[in-house]
């Protein structure tokens, strides 16, 4: 991957990690002296099924690059995410959706974007704020509304209602009013996100986001398809 010297030349190509660029899985044998990169810390949030995810669709690596040139310096002198576009990724079940939003955060950490990220589904963020004793739901989706970048896999896959809907607004609203990256899944057509989400989160997304549709066949029932 391209450093951040040269950043600003990047190419759709230089986006694909290649296998000298991937980081040791954490079981691996390593100098026991030697301390883990930031790099390697943040790899190995991700979970084992796509640590070593590719992005190889061109339009994930065009939006890698628009993020990365509309980073700034952070203290260390590493450019952090600012904000920019956000992500849409469409397809049916299977077709690697997933594998390409881990990719996307993948190709910004090999591009060395200081990277404080978060993941949920769409599942796990309603379950989440249910009322509990002892959790402070609010402090959560503050969390997630100002985290640099998001991801949010299977949004739309969950029952809808007017609490979802409501809930799926502030964050999708609180995100689309300070720009900040999105990278968001879905198994529903892009036709079929009015009618699931509501007006105000559909229309938000229509405007914030890049949107890129996978086809093909379930890659976990024909893996050969991958």
């Amino acid at each position: 991957m391209a450093d951040l010297l040269t950043a600003r030349s990047l190419t759709p190509d230089s986006a694909v990690l290649t296998p000298d660029s991937t980081v040791p899985d954490p079981g691996t044998a390593t100098d026991p002296e030697r301390q883990p990169t930031p790099l390697e810390l943040a790899e190995r949030r991700i979970p084992p099924r796509y640590r070593h995810a590719q992005p190889d669709h061109p339009q994930v690596t065009t939006w890698i690059q628009q993020v990365v040139l509309a980073a700034r310096p952070g203290p260390s002198g590493a450019p952090g995410i600012a904000t920019g576009p956000s992500l849409l990724i469409a397809g049916p079940t299977g077709v690697g959706k997933t594998h390409q939003a881990y990719g996307a955060v993948r190709g910004l950490l090999h591009a060395g974007v200081r990277l404080r990220w978060q993941m949920t589904t769409a599942a796990d963020l309603y379950a989440a704020h249910r009322p509990r004793p002892g959790h402070d739901s609010e402090r959560h989706l503050r969390d997630l509304a100002r985290c640099p970048l998001l991801l949010i896999d299977d949004l739309g896959a969950a029952k809808a209602s007017e609490w979802t809907e409501e809930l799926t607004y502030r964050l999708i609203n609180s995100r689309y009013e300070h720009l900040l990256p999105t990278v968001l899944t879905t198994n529903l057509p892009t036709r079929d996100l009015r009618t699931a989400l509501g007006d105000r989160v559909a229309s938000r997304l229509a405007e914030m986001t890049e949107r890129v549709v996978l086809t093909g066949p379930d890659r976990r029932r024909h893996p050969s398809a991958s």
